[in-house]
């Protein structure tokens, strides 16, 4: 399922958990392998942050046993999208990527008689350290991002995070959810319910969730430190704000780990024109009083004080020119 713009924009805009149960035979991954590549942006973009910033995106916590969730979302994935990934005995097979994994994590074609069209993937994965290399080609494989939630200990012990939305996984590896969400603003809600909500999301049921920005940041790869910290140069007018800017989103699924309290969160995020993004006036709309109603610690937090005034007028105009609500 794509974002769920009228489960994930609420006026008046508030942090919440916002959790919900996965619909029966719902799916949770999504292919990154497309007939061209040129659209394939998922994928381009995680080989360039892997290839560079691989010590920035895979982490874990030493002494944390990743094998039960990696097995499981593996096992997930071969049952969900097979033509994505097949698992064989130690051999995983990435066809859409034309690359597999033989039993030592060695890289190989995945049909060496076929034509390849992501030569890159198998240098790239024989040039990761030998025990991150099946996360890595889980990664490439979806569009997803992945973090493993321990119900025990209630922290992120690894993470395989490419495309983060202005947060460093290097400062969230092995943190509470308290401590991950503390610069979330207004996270009371949030923050208060991290115990329910640790035991909700490493139970046996499947949940989602969704969130959602604008930015003037149109790459998927979101970190801080690769990430101009400027926003919108001074002196646009509203529709030349609104042509640079995004409406960035995430889809976020927990896929329970068998036998222990675990869950592998799924983290799915699109960036999409500001232009292109409502299908209706009354979306448009949503998103202008959902804005409107941001407090000044949010705006602050996500950047969108100094927008603001520029983008509800221009949203005001997309929804069929009522006025602003304050």
């Amino acid at each position: 399922m794509a974002f769920d713009f009228d489960a994930a924009v609420h006026v008046p805009h508030r942090m919440q958990p916002g959790l919900r149960r996965l619909a029966p035979g719902a799916a949770q991954l999504t292919p990154t392998a497309v007939p061209h590549r040129g659209v394939a942006r998922h994928l381009r973009e995680k080989l360039a942050v892997l290839g560079a910033f691989r010590g920035q995106a895979l982490l874990q916590v030493p002494g944390f046993d990743a094998g039960p969730a990696l097995a499981a979302l593996a096992a997930h994935a071969a049952a969900e999208q097979p033509q994505a990934l097949q698992t064989d005995g130690g051999t995983w097979r990435a066809a859409g990527l034309g690359w597999a994994l033989d039993a030592d994590d060695l890289p190989q074609p995945a049909d060496p008689a076929g034509h390849c069209d992501w030569p890159e993937i198998g240098p790239l994965l024989a040039a990761i350290d030998r025990p991150w290399r099946r996360a890595a080609l889980l990664s490439l494989a979806f569009a997803e991002d992945f973090a493993v939630v321990d119900g025990a200990t209630g922290t992120l012990p690894w993470l395989a995070v490419a495309l983060p939305s202005m947060w460093a996984p290097e400062d969230k590896i092995g943190r509470s959810f308290a401590e991950a969400h503390a610069p979330v603003a207004d996270n009371r809600l949030i923050v208060g319910a991290a115990p329910q909500l640790i035991k909700l999301v490493t139970s046996a049921e499947r949940w989602e969730r969704f969130v959602w920005t604008l930015t003037a940041h149109p790459r998927l790869h979101g970190h801080p430190h690769r990430v101009d910290p400027e926003r919108w140069a001074p002196g646009l007018d509203d529709d030349q704000l609104a042509a640079q800017t995004w409406f960035r989103t995430e889809r976020q699924t927990f896929i329970p780990v068998p036998g222990v309290r675990q869950a592998v969160f799924t983290i799915l995020v699109n960036v999409t024109p500001l232009a292109r993004a409502f299908a209706t006036p009354a979306q448009a709309a949503r998103v202008h009083d959902a804005l409107a109603s941001m407090s000044d610690a949010v705006l602050d937090y996500r950047g969108l004080t100094r927008a603001r005034p520029a983008l509800l007028r221009w949203l005001a105009r997309q929804a069929g020119g009522r006025d602003p609500q304050a």
